[in-house]
């Protein structure tokens, strides 16, 4: 009887469900960072972005035929208390500006390491035909930098019995970012975005 009392249990533990859902749909298993608070960051952002009147064009002696802005995506700082992987974020946005038709954005970091490697290839290697092989000192320039940090601000009140058992978590997000004219250092747009969640769970919670 009791084995199978033990196999019973088990099996209605180990009962489960996998399924997928709507990435876009909005997510409230709880008050931590998740993919809502991304996209909802992400599309603000570059929303104010686009319609900055200031970031429509910059004209320069340097620049060819095409006025738009070009933009290097910088760092996005994590000052929360989460650990927060902001790379997210931040590629996010920059899709949703390529996709604007608006900017140009050029290669981070991590896609130089890459254009390096391939230049070198189309060079050196004798395979690529020299009318159609790229050169070095050849990419655009950035004209502006966009850069920013999250911050959060959590309040936590314990179950009690004037709660009724209720232990109760808010969380308030706020990301700042700016665009800075690389040239004289100015600040030509910067917003900030916000997000309160809050978490209610009782006692079996």
């Amino acid at each position: 009887m009791k084995t199978l009392l033990i196999l019973s249990i088990f099996t209605f533990a180990s009962c489960g469900s996998t399924g997928y859902g709507d990435a876009s749909a909005t997510e409230t298993v709880n008050a931590d960072w998740g993919s809502t608070d991304l996209q909802t960051f992400a599309t603000e952002m570059t929303d104010s972005l686009g319609d900055a009147t200031q970031l429509a064009f910059l004209d320069h002696p340097g620049k060819d035929g095409d006025k738009r802005i070009v933009v290097y995506m910088g760092g996005f700082q994590n000052l929360t208390g989460e650990h927060i992987d902001l790379g997210g974020l931040r590629d996010k946005m920059t899709a949703q500006l390529v996709g604007t038709g608006k900017f140009r954005i050029v290669a981070e970091h991590q896609g130089q390491g890459e254009i390096e490697q391939q230049v070198r290839f189309q060079q050196g290697s004798g395979r690529v035909d020299p009318a159609q092989a790229k050169a070095f000192g050849k990419q655009l320039g950035a004209d502006v930098v966009v850069f920013g940090s999250l911050r959060d601000i959590t309040k936590i009140k314990r179950r009690s019995l004037e709660t009724a058992g209720i232990k109760t978590k808010d969380v308030y997000f706020q990301l700042v970012l700016q665009c800075v004219n690389i040239e004289s250092g100015e600040i030509i747009w910067a917003d900030e975005s916000e997000i309160r969640k809050t978490q209610r769970s009782g006692i079996f919670s």
